[in-house]
């Protein structure tokens, strides 16, 4: 049996792509808020948990933190949802506006004023994914089958580069606003590799039901990613303020996504000269409004005495 193989398409759904956008919004504002709440209590975490699995013990005795994974799960689930009825390339920029929502509440929290970097990150991000989406026109193909080396060497290369940064950022020596940024690029590259394969769980389960999704590597691979990812994101999150990782997280998980859904989901975009210029300028523009926002005053600051305790820790 094919790893990868042939993945099932079905006709083409019958659902208004309206449905696909609000499911992919309501996920962005579950995430958003979400990761808000777990920085706010990642902060107080033990340093000495950093990048182990200890830290996930300690979080889990905080509500606030607990509250902020029921958010994140309950965006994922919708996320996912959107992704079985739309294509990755279409769902995967309208979850990048999360950071929209973290603004909102963090905003709310400290009582700053959004001001011209605010609101330039805002008109950024939101310009950004419109423009890519109205001209790029993500779409999926009915012939999605492309060879497993291919398939391979997309899933090991995103996976690598995460292992990697996540490794550079576990240096002694590292920054650790640097180390923050380094891991927020890192989850982001998982989430988006999950996303591809929870777009296949979803395709799997509709064409065969629990035994064929069962039966499946992806549901299990989607689990280990979500708890490699998880240890990295409130790692980040304990180490620096949120504006150090959550721009690079929100900013990489979409490039992953859209690489899975291009290179082995079999989505399409439109390849003509103007819509290749537009693409790549909603591409920057979301980065750059995602830069403005997280490096916005307003989101917490955070991870005071964890930053402290391990700057002041023996290099």
């Amino acid at each position: 049996m094919a790893i990868l193989g042939r993945i099932p398409t079905p006709a083409r759904y019958e659902v208004c792509d309206v449905t696909v956008i609000l499911l992919a919004l309501g996920a962005a504002c579950c995430l958003g808020t979400g990761f808000v709440f777990q920085q706010i209590a990642a902060q107080h975490a033990p340093p000495q948990d950093y990048l182990s699995l200890r830290l996930l013990l300690d979080l889990v005795r905080m509500p606030r933190w607990v509250a902020g994974i029921a958010l994140m799960v309950a965006g994922m689930a919708l996320g996912a949802v959107a992704l079985g009825m739309g294509d990755i390339t279409l769902v995967e920029p309208l979850m990048a506006t999360n950071l929209l929502f973290a603004m909102a509440l963090a905003r709310r929290i400290s009582r700053q004023r959004l001001g011209r970097s605010g609101w330039a990150g805002l008109w950024l991000l939101g310009g950004g994914v419109t423009a890519f989406i109205v001209a790029g026109r993500p779409h999926g193909s009915r012939n999605s089958e492309v060879g497993q080396l291919a398939q391979w060497l997309i899933m090991g290369g995103v996976l690598g580069a995460a292992l990697l940064l996540a490794a550079v950022a576990k240096r002694e020596r590292v920054h650790v606003s640097l180390e923050a940024a380094l891991l927020g690029v890192a989850a982001g590259l998982l989430y988006g590799l999950q996303d591809a394969l929870t777009r296949i769980s979803g395709v799997r389960f509709g064409a065969g039901g629990w035994g064929a999704l069962l039966t499946s590597w992806q549901p299990y691979a989607i689990v280990v990613l979500g708890v490699l990812a998880l240890v990295m994101v409130q790692s980040a999150f304990e180490s620096a303020p949120l504006r150090m990782s959550l721009p690079a997280l929100t900013a990489a998980q979409p490039l992953a996504g859209i690489a899975c859904g291009v290179g082995f989901l079999g989505d399409q975009l439109r390849v003509t000269t103007g819509a290749l210029a537009w693409e790549a300028a909603g591409i920057a523009a979301v980065v750059a409004g995602i830069v403005l926002i997280g490096s916005h005053p307003a989101m917490p600051p955070g991870a005071g005495k964890a930053a402290s305790a391990r700057e002041l820790q023996p290099r």
